[in-house]
């Protein structure tokens, strides 16, 4: 299975908090802000791979991913152990068969073969599935909650660490850990309704 925070779901949302800083040369003077315009651009970042990994719904999506993920290895060995035993039996006792009868059971056993990579190839796809539909959901609740903390904190532009390319940013821009807290906070509070 594919890292369960594959970068293609995290491009689903752009939550994004940092303060760029430019290391070039000055530029030009710019021209001065309109009146009642702010004079300075707040921008901060967040990490949205920290938030999935350390909030409790990032948590939580990710043990519920295994659980089944368990589940489904549990049947992949079970059919393991059924195409071991049968190809035991076509060395063991083929020499013994007549052609028809090992003819028989080796087209038996590629079949099953044929069958649990099927089988493997569909759990995978079911996986990465379910995967996409739990982190599209915490995500979605993640972007609401950047938006609020960094409409609170008074930022112009909250930008992705990853996707935002973000090479530098003092650490006061990183608004991550606030972001996992107020996750949490409005997560144990709507489960408590």
């Amino acid at each position: 299975m594919k890292g369960w925070f594959s970068a293609g779901l995290v491009a689903a949302v752009v939550l994004t908090a940092g303060t760029a800083r430019a290391q070039a040369p000055a530029p030009a003077p710019a021209p001065a802000p309109a009146a009642g315009a702010p004079s300075t651009v707040k921008v901060a970042f967040v990490d949205v791979q920290r938030v999935l990994a350390r909030s409790v719904a990032g948590v939580a999506a990710r043990e519920q991913l295994e659980r089944e993920k368990a589940t489904m290895q549990k049947e992949m060995d079970a059919k393991r152990q059924e195409l071991e035993k049968l190809r035991e039996e076509i060395e063991k006792k083929g020499p013994l068969m007549t052609a028809d009868a090992r003819r028989e059971k080796q087209d038996t056993f590629e079949r099953k073969r044929r069958d649990a990579a099927r089988l493997a190839d569909d759990f995978q796809k079911e996986l990465e599935k379910k995967e996409q539909g739990l982190l599209q959901k915490v995500l979605v609740d993640v972007q609401g909650v950047v938006d609020r903390v960094g409409k609170q904190r008074g930022y112009h532009l909250v930008v992705e660490r990853q996707r935002a390319g973000v090479i530098f940013a003092a650490p006061e821009a990183d608004l991550t850990d606030e972001v996992i807290r107020a996750y949490d906070q409005e997560a144990g509070t709507k489960g408590k309704k």
